[in-house]
């Protein structure tokens, strides 16, 4: 009997566009010169498995006797602000990753993002592995290995809830795209010190920023982060654009996606999980507390101002998100309130 083959799954058709405008990018720019470069994500994991994450794109090379060429900046270092989103991503090419002396060669998918497991032998704490896509320098990836026996993780939201936007939903897309300056955002009242005492009662807790932004603006999000001295700790965000089969990213889908895999990565560790009541967040958070009741040890809900909850489009009803719930919830508007009821509850 013939051998029968599964037709590949057919591409939504704004993906299909997305791939003819992107073909058409990546021949232009290499016809310009532009070299390949691995943006490094912060990945995590356990002492035998972690999880790389990354990005390839095509970086200009800069001019002699130019700024950047005299100090001999890194390709990954010029893909900044506006240039990360104007920069272009190159797919479906291989990428080695070495990880103390283990070499593995994996695939960067249509948007140039690498997400992928890896099997190491890795002391708990933070370590550097090395990325290289072919014609690009080699990038160090910073690379989060939790310590056998921790319980206790935070996965924490980024707009509204550690950064205050203050801008409608529907616009929030477009600032997060081009105003990227780190000193145009705001932290929010009193988070970093309450995230701060939390890793300080759980030392060895991991930390985990859970967001729905692109990818593009991980750098930035991480200088914001370490200067607004919030606990280090791996981005989870999603790519720009089409999948395959639908015109955008699902959002939502994102985060539920990624808690289960947490929940599946760590099956010891009971989750703080910290969020806004502007979005999604109640809901993702309750449906999951009531699915792994056993994965969560609390759920923090920063509560917006009024003037923020009318730009976020209202706010969601705890009250549906509570109903069958196992587990604590706490409702701040800022980080001090929040603490306290935590720690009134002793799960701080």
């Amino acid at each position: 009997m013939p051998e029968t083959r599964l037709a590949a799954p057919r591409l939504h058709r704004a993906a299909r566009i997305d791939d003819a405008i992107h073909g058409f990018r990546v021949r232009w720019a290499r016809r310009r010169g532009h070299l390949p470069t691995v943006i490094p994500y912060a990945g995590y994991g356990s002492t035998s498995r972690i999880r790389v994450l990354g990005r390839v794109v095509l970086v200009k090379q800069p001019k002699p006797g130019s700024r950047a060429a005299k100090t001999m900046q890194r390709r990954e270092d010029r893909v900044r602000g506006w240039r990360s989103f104007t920069s272009v991503p190159l797919g479906d090419v291989d990428v080695l990753i070495e990880v103390e002396g283990i070499r593995r060669t994996v695939r960067a998918d249509r948007g140039g993002v690498v997400d992928v497991s890896v099997d190491v032998e890795l002391e708990p704490g933070w370590h550097s592995i090395a990325m290289t896509a072919a014609g690009s320098e080699a990038v160090e990836a910073p690379v989060s290995i939790v310590a056998p026996g921790t319980d206790v993780g935070i996965v924490c939201d980024i707009d509204d809830t550690v950064m205050v936007t203050a801008l409608p939903r529907p616009f929030l897309a477009f600032w997060n795209t081009f105003v990227l300056d780190v000193h145009a955002r705001t932290p929010t009242p009193g988070m970093s010190v309450f995230l701060e005492r939390l890793t300080a009662e759980h030392p060895t807790a991991p930390v985990v920023y859970l967001s729905t932004g692109a990818w593009n603006v991980a750098p930035t999000l991480t200088r914001f982060l370490s200067r607004n001295l919030y606990p280090r700790g791996p981005l989870l965000l999603t790519d720009w654009g089409p999948t395959h089969d639908r015109f955008f990213r699902n959002g939502r889908e994102h985060k539920e996606k990624n808690l289960r895999r947490l929940a599946e990565e760590f099956p010891d560790i009971r989750w703080i999980l910290i969020g806004d009541d502007g979005q999604h967040d109640e809901e993702i958070y309750g449906e999951f507390a009531v699915e792994k009741p056993g994965n969560v040890r609390a759920v923090v809900i920063r509560q917006l101002s009024p003037s923020e909850a009318v730009l976020a489009g209202g706010r969601s009803k705890p009250d549906q998100q509570l109903a069958g719930s196992a587990v604590p919830w706490v409702f701040a508007p800022d980080g001090a309130g929040l603490l306290e009821q935590l720690e009134e509850l002793g799960r701080a």
